[in-house]
């Protein structure tokens, strides 16, 4: 008995006018909240980010002044563990692609 060869398989081939867009950094934002004390804020992104004291403060009245901060970016895997991190401490984030 002679070995059965397997069936041909057919594989699409990418076109020319496929486009990969570069990687877009993501952003991280904090929102402001009724809950947390601005002194928490800013310690938080202090502890979490190693920012300075002022820093930590501007980032702080942004979020409470303007209703979100910006407090990191980078690649998505980093912002998901920021995010993941502002919520362990109980801080509302977010996080999207940079435009």
């Amino acid at each position: 008995m002679a070995p059965v060869a397997p069936a041909p398989v057919e594989v699409e081939e990418p076109t020319s006018d496929t486009f990969t867009s570069p990687d877009v950094p993501w952003i991280v934002l904090v929102w402001n909240d009724p809950i947390n004390l601005m002194s928490y804020v800013t310690w938080v992104f202090q502890k979490l980010f190693g920012y300075s004291k002022e820093k930590a403060h501007k980032l702080m009245l942004d979020v409470h002044l303007k209703g979100r901060a910006v407090v990191s970016s980078g690649p998505r895997d980093k912002a998901e563990i920021d995010v993941f991190r502002l919520h362990e401490y109980g801080l509302w984030a977010t996080m999207q692609q940079d435009r």
